[in-house]
């Protein structure tokens, strides 16, 4: 094929957001996308077949304009357009940015940076209840906790309730010190982590003394009706099935409820059911009133290297998977005979 050029002028001001620190994401896009590029004053140089260099085009340009609207441009952005370009998708990148869930305390934008999380956010605006499923880093929780506090903040609910099982992972902690919060903290501290940052401690402290504001472990929502509450149930990969189905028979008249958990890490015991598996079953064909988001390594949002992890060990599952199929199927073949 022939080798064509294109040029692309980039403001001096945002060259170095655009191309990273020592060119790193310049030479990402290179590496990826099997182009060259060099640079003359604030013009760009993009050189390579036809088809690879419309898609560098294409993603130094969306990155661009990020860049103009004020974003710091991160690794994980560079990651995202170059796997948008491979569906040419790419021009999807500037829509998710137009999208603000709501600032920090810092006044930083929270905002779905993936399609997937876009699919999510939707949902829990469109739905009464949502299950979002998908492995560490996709933005479950924080993005449920963000909608939370939004949707407490535009009084469309009187109250936040957070609540996850307090269950070990893996270790026997022993017998925590102080009183019942103490006790539960630890398990509940993600939850917390994500509050602080959107709210602010003084906030969430005076809300959670007046009661808006509650976290607690899944045992206290036994019994209770949640009416006009927007509530999260965090880590339910860990809840029985029998836990799952009292969380949800709690719902009341105006509230919302999240569910979130990652079915790869569960730790129920080896023979236990998973209550968030058993609910997906259950509820399943109840996709017109209830939302279910599946979220993915593609929708990781931490270093590139938690992507990079959650993917080899998809694939892993999926060999180990493939390979108890194949033998289970030559053992059924082999009783026939």
């Amino acid at each position: 094929m022939s080798t064509v050029e294109r040029l692309i002028k980039i403001p001096n001001a945002h060259i170095q957001n655009v191309c990273g620190q020592y060119d790193v994401f310049l030479k990402k896009i290179e590496r990826t996308l099997k182009v060259s590029t060099v640079f003359r004053e604030d013009q760009l140089k993009v050189i390579g077949e036809e088809r690879e260099v419309a898609k560098a085009v294409q993603v130094i340009t969306q990155l661009l304009v990020l860049s103009e609207r004020g974003n710091d441009i991160t690794e994980q952005n560079v990651d995202y357009a170059l796997s948008l370009s491979m569906t040419e998708q790419t021009q999807e990148i500037l829509e998710l940015d137009r999208e603000v869930i709501c600032h920090t305390i810092q006044g930083k934008a929270v905002k779905p940076k993936t399609l997937g999380q876009q699919r999510y956010v939707q949902q829990m605006r469109d739905n009464m209840i949502v299950f979002g499923v998908g492995p560490a880093g996709t933005g479950k929780t924080y993005l449920a906790m963000a909608m939370a506090i939004t949707a407490f903040k535009n009084n469309e609910v009187n109250r936040i309730i957070l609540t996850r099982p307090a269950i070990e992972a893996g270790e026997k902690l022993g017998f925590l010190p102080g009183d019942l919060q103490s006790k539960v903290d630890p398990y509940l501290r993600p939850l917390y982590d994500a509050l602080y940052q959107i709210m602010g401690a003084e906030t969430f402290q005076k809300n959670m003394e007046k009661g808006l504001i509650e976290v607690a472990p899944l045992a206290y929502m036994r019994g209770r009706t949640l009416d006009n509450a927007f509530v999260v149930l965090d880590e339910a990969q860990n809840t029985t099935p029998a836990q799952m189905k009292m969380f949800l028979t709690r719902i009341g008249f105006g509230s919302k409820a999240v569910i979130t958990g990652d079915l790869t890490q569960k730790d129920l015991a080896p023979d236990a059911k998973s209550g968030l598996e058993v609910a997906l079953k259950v509820l399943g064909r109840m996709d017109d009133e209830i939302g279910i988001s599946y979220l993915s390594s593609t929708d990781v949002v931490r270093h590139p290297l938690v992507q990079r992890i959650v993917k080899a060990y998809e694939d892993y599952e999926n060999r180990q998977a493939n390979r108890s199929r194949s033998k289970s199927h030559s053992g059924s073949k082999g009783k026939k005979q």
